[in-house]
């Protein structure tokens, strides 16, 4: 027997043409599989090799149930009867014998359910009945007297234990013979349909080339004729010209609808063991492929449904964890169809998710950095520290946020630059949200000039208290305004008080106002600002006019942008 091969699963087609590559992959598939040329007609598909053999190999590979089944057929397909019989456990001999292996071939060819995949390859079987650990079961195959059984037994014929179609199921072979009359679509088809290329009759390669991209293409027909009735339906209800025509049947629907189809064909059309074997294995791979991309616009749909959703109640830092859960279940789709159909064709999927726990490791360590932002990301949205529109101190940067990504958070500086934070450097860096105050610091420091007398900063001071006091916009109990201290080249007086504001934006406006009503206090009691000390210095005349702007109330650093 040829050596085991790996089995892949196969991309979802997405078109007519798609589907028809789609389909020689299939057929091909089972050739590559197949045993060595040599059978006459079509050879039987060899589904994978034993991954251990006993000490002493048998030469007609009978040492397990499937080396047993797989043989017997190929014997029977290529007509030696007395070859076949030495897969039979029975007490006949010579044309007996021989004659008993050709019906019991007619039978498996014609009438044995499609799941050569499942036999056992190990030398003791499947055990599949702990009671009966020296039998293995093939299939069962409906008889006039009820259900049959097929099957096979290890006996020791001195070289070793063998697996050999037991005696009870040869008992029943001579009645399931005569009720086996169905005609074949080998017996029926014009000879040059017959015509094999690669081992395979030239009618399945039109079945696969033709018949199958029809079968969709037919598919897709009914699904926009059905759009189009009810897309007009739906246009004059809701009275929207512009709404489209909705898409009844998805082209995952259509996948499995061809699979449907293919499956009702086998049960209808006599087909031999082989080619029962490779439509329902084609048919199983479509329902695989077609169910997870089902899945996979199933969680397409509910992404969008979500994102518009937290876009309504402003809520959009999620959307991308949102984005981050649909590529890890999109993942686990993928893999979960991957093993299914590994498991399928009768390979072992232990082997694929150690290959796939090896990988796994190895993109782990080589995306290390990009890891530590996805979760410095989420734990940014999930903590929701920031959110779009926020304006934000991050060390020496700041500015408004624009964007927040898995891996990095765009800021918009107010020189209108962009920068990109990782969300990893992020996570361990102070942040400062200055969106996120519930109340505004107002607390500038007013210069006076030396000469100023007690009585009008007295008078000053009584009058920004009023002000401030009766100020809708500041939080009562928290003003306090005071003679602060004698400083090199003024008196200062330092104004406190926290000013209500649903942003930034509002705060300025209550900023402004307030700094020109203190300013009108200063006009009304007859005080004036301190002169800057840059202008009181000999030869500063072109200083002058730089420092203009710092005349009036100093502020803390805090209330500046």
């Amino acid at each position: 027997m040829s050596g085991q091969r790996r089995l892949d699963a196969p991309s979802m087609p997405r078109s007519v043409s798609g589907l028809a590559a789609f389909s020689v992959c299939l057929l091909t598939l089972y050739l590559v599989r197949s045993p060595p040329a040599g059978a006459q007609g079509a050879t039987i598909p060899h589904v994978a090799a034993p991954v251990q053999r006993a000490a002493a190999k048998d030469p007609l590979d009978r040492n397990t149930p499937r080396g047993t089944v797989l043989g017997f057929l190929i014997a029977g397909r290529k007509g030696q009867n007395d070859l076949a019989a030495q897969y039979l456990n029975t007490r006949l001999s010579g044309n007996e014998a021989a004659t008993l292996a050709r019906q019991l071939f007619t039978v498996l060819d014609r009438r044995l359910p499609p799941k050569l995949p499942g036999l056992s390859e190990l030398p003791e079987g499947s055990r599949s009945n702990p009671l009966r650990p020296d039998e293995d079961r093939v299939g069962t195959i409906d008889g006039a007297g009820g259900d049959v059984d097929i099957l096979l037994e290890r006996v020791d014929r001195g070289a070793g234990p063998l697996w050999l179609f037991s005696r009870k199921t040869l008992e029943a072979v001579p009645e399931l013979y005569k009720e086996t009359n169905l005609t074949l679509a080998d017996d029926v088809v014009p000879e040059f349909m017959k015509f094999r290329i690669a081992g395979i009759g030239l009618y399945h390669w039109l079945a696969a080339f033709v018949g199958m991209p029809l079968i969709f293409y037919i598919a897709t027909l009914l699904s926009r004729l059905c759009g189009l009735i009810l897309g007009g339906l739906r246009r004059r209800f809701y009275r929207k010209p512009d709404l489209p025509n909705p898409e009844l049947l998805p082209k995952p629907v259509r996948l499995l609808f061809l699979a449907l189809v293919i499956r009702w064909t086998i049960s209808k059309v006599g087909l031999s063991l082989f080619a029962r074997q490779i439509w329902s294995s084609t048919a199983t791979v479509i329902t695989i492929a077609a169910t997870a991309w089902l899945l996979i616009r199933v969680a397409g749909w509910v992404e969008q449904l979500v994102q518009r959703l937290l876009i309504k109640r402003r809520i959009t830092g999620l959307t991308a964890i949102v984005r981050l859960l649909l590529a890890v279940f999109d993942l686990v789709i993928f893999v979960a169809a991957a093993l299914v159909t590994v498991y399928r064709f009768g390979l072992n999927p232990a082997a694929f998710l150690t290959g796939l726990g090896v990988g796994g490791i190895a993109i782990a360590l080589a995306a290390q950095k990009t890891l530590e932002n996805i979760i410095g990301g989420v734990s940014l949205i999930l903590d929701r520290v920031v959110r779009l529109g926020d304006i934000i101190a991050l060390g020496d940067i700041r500015g408004t946020v624009e964007a927040i990504s898995l891996r990095s958070t765009q800021i918009r500086t107010f020189d209108r630059t962009v920068v990109s934070v990782p969300n990893g450097q992020m996570a361990n860096m102070t942040l400062e949200n200055l969106s996120s105050r519930d109340k505004f610091w107002f607390h500038p420091i007013l210069a006076l000039r030396y000469g100023t007398t007690a009585i009008q900063i007295r008078a000053l001071v009584d009058r920004i208290r009023s002000l401030l006091e009766q100020c809708r916009d500041v939080v009562p109990g928290t003003v306090g305004v005071h003679f602060h201290q004698f400083a090199r080249v003024s008196l200062e007086v330092e104004v406190f008080a926290y000013v209500l504001g649903r942003d930034l934006k509002q705060f300025r406006g209550i900023r402004e106002r307030l700094l020109l009503r203190i300013a009108e206090c200063f006009e009304s009691t007859g005080v004036q600002m301190a002169v800057p000390l840059q202008e009181l210095l000999p030869g500063n005349a072109s200083t002058s006019n730089k420092t203009h702007e710092s005349r009036g109330p100093r502020h803390d650093k805090s209330c500046i942008d």
